[in-house]
């Protein structure tokens, strides 16, 4: 599985914020509907709130197969 590495400044960025980094959807309007409706996988568990903290190397995983990797830089 290919892990594509999503670099934040801070010690932490939520999910919402994380999923913006990626340039896979829309808007943030889109990301919310997402999140709520489809879930996202983090570290192998489904998550359905957007406002979930995600920190150094914690794995995300859209339903789709994307997979990306937090990197604190």
């Amino acid at each position: 599985m290919n892990k594509e590495e999503i670099v934040i400044t801070d010690e932490w960025i939520t999910l919402s914020q994380f999923l913006k980094l990626t340039n896979l959807f829309d808007s943030g309007g889109f990301i919310k509907m997402y999140i709520k409706d489809e879930g996202v996988y983090v570290n192998e568990k489904i998550e359905h709130r957007r406002g979930r903290k995600l920190y150094h190397h914690d794995v995300v995983q859209l339903k789709s197969g994307e997979t990306f990797i937090v990197i604190s830089s």
